[in-house]
């Protein structure tokens, strides 16, 4: 069972990933300028592209107003999260792991300087965890921070991690965008702590932050001096355009050669734009599942075989299809088998049938009554309520299509649209029928979806309360991050997220992507395979 602390961690997680993270986070309280002006006469070599939101003030240990994709630019991790899972040195050349799962060491390169050449090295590395430690309850939602029983500098180019216990995801957390990302020396307040804010963005990392604007536009030119593969590209210039169709018109005209992201722009104009052939387009690999997830806790919903039912009521590849014109695609399993841990689900997915949906509804008791079009059982229609977030229009229009296929089966599904901060309130206080939902991604996932699961309070613990298996489920989910033997490890997930999926209280509906929309100069564009990360590297402009 998770203690107190992990309840504590997950719910802010869940807070803040839902509100302060992925792609659209906060807006700045800062008008300083950073650095010296970049010149009038603007790079031939020059990447622009627009974000909804300012930069912030580029601080590496805290949240909101900082952008996760200018963090990224200018910070960088121990540990690099690349494609399917996979864990790389990155600002640490390698590590060992004590047997027991509780100390680790990092042997980090020492070829970095920051970008004002101070060195980086074990001391410097200190400074910055212990920064963050200095204020835990706020960066506890990340699970081994607070583990953390010592840091220590071995020698100039060791760091010592010392954990209270073995926590598995240690090296998966290492590579997240914040707040374990480093800033140089000269970037730290008098007193040393960060949340107060920062002096200046020094990183070691392949952009550095040259002039910007409040709420208007960012210039980040190259690091000629970094460590790693330079960009082609010399310069990046980010506009702050918070309106979509607006950022559109400004890509038409030319004004920007990229267009990135998730739910930046609709997708009728990224469809629209793509149709043209003018332009360059990309689609990511899954970066998440959307879900719908059902609350056990209700009489209607507490019967596997309803589930199941609604499961086969409705077609599931024809909505997707239909609702996002082919840009996601149907979801067999509750996570993207893209993830470390995942591409062995052993779950049974489940295609369209109508007549196995009306049969499983009779067996477990709900009948159409003569002359009536809702089913009923002891008197009660078979009625439910599904919450969505109004201003999410995807999340709208499949919950108008659930709406329509399940009247089809007799079950009457009202459908709510309410702010995303009462879907999330609503959600962790367990006043739901069915809720939309979607995990966190890489590099997070699996271990913080199976995580916030068995959280109570948060929603899940309760939509999972009728699973027969429930507490071997919770000591399964206990166990996972805490083991040390990595075929013991991929058993529990197979079993954990099987079971979850099997039993029906989470219907993966899709695979949520990003896209990216380019100029026809714009070459090489790849998408990072961590969900936060911003990179140029590999990408060329041609006149």
């Amino acid at each position: 069972m998770l203690n107190h602390i992990h309840k504590k961690r997950f719910l802010f997680m869940s807070a803040m990933i839902f509100i302060l993270s992925m792609t659209l986070l906060g807006c700045s309280e800062s008008s300083e300028s950073v650095g010296e002006s970049a010149s009038k006469s603007e790079s031939s070599n020059l990447i622009t592209f627009a974000w909804p939101r300012d930069i912030g003030e580029m601080n590496p240990h805290l949240y909101n107003p900082n952008q996760l994709f200018a963090q990224s630019m200018v910070y960088e991790p121990l540990v690099s999260y690349q494609e399917d899972g996979e864990l790389k040195p990155h600002l640490a050349e390698n590590w060992d792991i004590s047997e027991d799962g509780k100390e680790y060491v990092f042997h980090l390169r020492q070829d970095v300087t920051f970008t004002d050449d101070t060195s980086f090295n074990a001391e410097i590395v200190k400074k910055n965890f212990d920064a963050i430690l200095t204020n835990v309850d706020l960066h506890s939602w990340l699970g081994f921070i607070s583990k953390i029983a010592q840091t220590e500098v071995i020698d100039e180019y060791t760091f010592k991690l010392t954990l209270t216990e073995p926590y598995y995801p240690t090296i998966q957390e290492l590579a997240v965008v914040r707040p374990v990302r480093f800033l140089g020396e000269a970037g730290f307040p008098e007193d040393g702590d960060t949340s107060k804010g920062v002096v200046k963005p020094v990183g070691t990392g392949p952009w550095i932050l040259e002039e910007y604007k409040v709420d208007e536009y960012a210039v980040f030119t190259r690091n000629d001096s970094y460590w790693g593969e330079l960009s082609s590209v010399e310069k990046i210039k980010v506009k702050v355009i918070p309106d979509a169709e607006t950022r559109v018109l400004a890509f038409e005209k030319g004004d920007l050669d990229l267009i990135y992201g998730e739910g930046v722009i609709s997708l009728d104009s990224f469809n629209q734009l793509q149709s043209t052939g003018i332009y360059g387009t990309s689609i990511s690999e899954p970066v998440a599942t959307r879900q719908l997830v059902m609350n056990t806790n209700k009489e209607q919903l507490s019967d596997d075989r309803v589930r199941q039912a609604l499961h086969y009521g409705f077609n599931k590849e024809a909505m997707v299809e239909g609702v996002t014109s082919g840009l996601e695609e149907a979801a067999d399993y509750i996570l993207p088998t893209n993830y470390p841990y995942t591409s062995d689900l052993d779950a049974t997915t489940v295609s369209y049938n109508v007549e196995k949906a009306k049969h499983l509804l009779d067996e477990a008791g709900w009948k159409v009554p003569e002359g009536k079009n809702v089913r009923e059982k002891d008197g009660k229609p078979l009625e439910i309520e599904l919450m969505y977030n109004s201003a999410e229009s995807i999340q709208k229009t499949m919950a108008e299509t659930l709406q329509s296929e399940w009247a089809g089966l007799g079950v009457k599904l009202n459908i709510v649209g309410v702010e995303l901060t009462t879907q999330v309130e609503r959600f962790k206080a367990n006043e739901f029928d069915m809720n939309f939902f979607s995990n966190y991604g890489a590099p997070y996932d699996p271990h913080t979806f199976v995580n916030i699961v068995a959280t109570e309070g948060f929603g899940f613990s309760e939509a999972i309360s009728a699973y027969s298996n429930k507490e071997e489920l919770l000591n399964q989910i206990a166990a996972v991050t805490q083991t040390t033997e990595e075929n013991e490890r991929q058993q529990l997930y197979t079993e954990i997220l099987g079971s979850l999926q099997e039993q029906g209280a989470i219907v993966p509906i899709s695979y949520i992507k990003k896209i990216a929309i380019y100029q026809e100069n714009v070459y090489n564009f790849t998408f990072p395979a961590n969900r936060d990360e911003y990179s140029v590297i590999g990408i060329s402009i041609e006149e």
